[in-house]
């Protein structure tokens, strides 16, 4: 029997997209000369109790060799493990580590963090794992975060629970230190338990147009929905909410302008199909247009990625769900 092909990883996450900010933290890449803080911070058994992979005492040239496995697997895109500072007295301050593994099943990460015992109760760790869990849904190609929590680390779980993460079962796993097998909890976020669900004032109908950009070689425009908004890492046709006043091919023609510098006159914008999709708060009318000539160089004006696509390749991306049904009409079409 053939061995299975192991699974692609996806196009890792570029370095510029470092370092993550938050109000108190810098989350950035790690380096040689962070060896000695990392061994100060983790040879202490009340925190490398708390790790399954770690042991204990953990060695100095460890710390070495652990920082410099971290750049390659950030290059290759198998996991992201920063380093979590802080500043004092103007100086930075290395005060703990957090983490994203991507795991065998498609689509999942796994979190891990660490903070110094001096930081603990001072919520280091919320306000990292929020930073850190926020940016990978919004930019990697993963739906849901899961972490493993020791039954008796009461802190870790508030932890998650405060970032968003739901309790969804019991299971055993190795920890090195220990050298024997644990009961954990199991913890799992997706986008809306650490988004919110999508919402608007009342059960009313939102009109929002989109259009469908298809260059000359049949490619068609996504932009990733960028993080800060609802469904944030989920790929979409360029577009937007349609203001009062305003006809849907109005908005469109400031909605690309805005979005993806370029120019689109009316007679440019193709009446295509629509779609019509229930959401908990209010339901969604989106009609979408089809367009094959505009003005300037498509460029992400907000940050946003975006991605020219074969229409049978369309069904590979992420999509909210109002945008699912049109994916097929356009394929068959195009």
């Amino acid at each position: 029997m053939r061995k299975p092909k192991p699974r692609p990883l996806p196009a890792p996450a570029p370095l510029s997209a470092f370092p993550l900010k938050t109000e108190r933290l810098t989350l950035r890449p790690l380096r040689p000369e962070d060896a000695p803080a990392v061994h100060r911070v983790i040879n202490d058994w009340e925190v490398v109790r708390m790790l399954s992979r770690l042991p204990f005492p953990y060695p100095r040239d460890l710390a070495d060799d652990w920082i410099a496995s971290t750049t390659a697997e950030m290059a290759q895109g198998s996991a992201y493990h920063l380093a979590i500072t802080g500043e004092e007295n103007g100086q930075e301050l290395l005060i703990g580590g957090i983490g994203l593994t991507l795991e065998g099943e498609p689509g999942v990460a796994r979190l891990g963090y660490w903070v110094a015992r001096r930081y603990w109760g001072h919520g280091v760790a919320t306000e990292a794992a929020h930073r850190m869990v926020s940016w990978a849904l919004a930019n990697l190609d993963i739906s849901v975060v899961r972490a493993g929590v020791l039954l008796d680390n009461a802190a870790s779980a508030a932890v998650l629970r405060r970032v968003g993460f739901r309790e969804t079962g019991r299971a055993e796993e190795f920890f090195v230190a220990h050298n024997a097998p644990q009961p954990i909890a199991v913890y799992e976020a997706r986008r809306n338990d650490v988004f919110g669900e999508v919402e608007s004032g009342g059960k009313k109908v939102m009109l929002v147009a989109a259009c469908a950009l298809i260059d000359t070689d049949t490619r068609v425009l996504l932009a990733r929905r960028p993080e800060g908004k609802k469904m944030a890492g989920l790929w979409e046709f360029p577009g937007g909410k349609v203001n009062p006043g305003e006809t849907p091919e109005a908005a469109l023609i400031r909605e690309l302008h805005e979005e993806l510098g370029i120019d689109v006159t009316e007679t440019c914008l193709a009446p295509f199909t629509f779609a019509s999709h229930a959401y908990e708060n209010f339901h969604l009318l989106m009609p979408l247009y089809l367009c094959r000539r505009w003005r300037g160089f498509v460029q992400p004006m907000e940050g946003q990625a975006l991605a020219w696509v074969r229409p049978s390749k369309l069904t590979d991306y992420d999509m909210p769900e109002a945008d699912k049904p049109l994916v097929p009409l356009l394929r068959d079409f195009l």
